[in-house]
């Protein structure tokens, strides 16, 4: 069982209200730093993306900026793993991790898509192409170091809470707006069960959502306590 806990909205207002949302040295050692510089990259972008469209670490820190597109007018993540032309980089948690999820409205706000078109000016394959993988082939291990003394030096640290908090506070938020439980399940990546009620064999039929579904269920994600006023204004 999962023993980890939600952000609650005091800790939520600390982390994205830190010298890296709100002004920094840089990025890298003086995140933590108040300063001039807005530095838009992976420590600023993958804890909103947890948050908004519920990507595991992983998930998020592997991204390929092919990995962002259109499905059927929608911008969407595409959460896969696979080789690559330059090797295998990209791993799931499960099968059921697999999927596409609409880039939430919030984020084409604060600017993202407007950041994944830089990235493929730039030429790069990778979007976050400063996250370096770890010895055990995942992104998300120097990332999840960085993570917990980010929290630390932002004063969001609390006991059983760390950057899986995001995916609990996305859930809660999904619950909140009375989201469908399958269509919950997809935007997840969550399994459906042990099978014993037909709920694995049923997921195997048919195509699945359209993109169009998810992006109607994901609009109603929201954090009404969260001021996230700062991010858009500073675009």
């Amino acid at each position: 069982r999962d023993k980890r806990l939600p952000f609650s909205a005091d800790q939520l207002q600390l982390i994205f209200n830190a010298p890296i949302y709100r002004g920094c040295v840089d990025d890298w050692h003086g995140y933590a730093v108040p300063g001039t510089a807005h530095p838009r990259r992976g420590r600023f972008w993958i804890p909103l993306i947890a948050l908004f469209s519920g990507l595991r670490l992983n998930e998020a820190c592997q991204l390929d900026v092919a990995d962002i597109h259109d499905i059927d007018g929608v911008d969407c993540f595409y959460v896969t793993a696979g080789a690559t032309e330059i090797g295998n980089d990209k791993r799931l948690k499960t099968a059921s991790s697999e999927r596409f999820v609409p880039v939430h409205p919030t984020l084409t706000e604060i600017g993202f898509m407007e950041f994944v078109s830089r990235r493929r000016e730039s030429g790069d394959r990778k979007l976050f192409a400063e996250l370096q993988r770890s010895s055990t082939g995942y992104f998300s291990d120097p990332f999840s170091k960085w993570f917990r003394r980010f929290l630390e030096r932002s004063g969001a640290a609390r006991a059983k809470t760390c950057f899986h908090s995001f995916r609990h506070c996305y859930r809660d938020a999904l619950r909140e707006a009375r989201i469908d439980h399958e269509v919950a399940l997809a935007l997840g990546g969550w399994s459906s069960g042990n099978g014993s009620d037909g709920g694995e064999v049923a997921a195997q039929y048919g195509r699945g959502y359209r993109a169009e579904t998810l992006l109607t269920a994901i609009k109603m994600v929201s954090y009404p306590q969260l001021d996230l006023s700062h991010l858009r204004s500073a675009q």
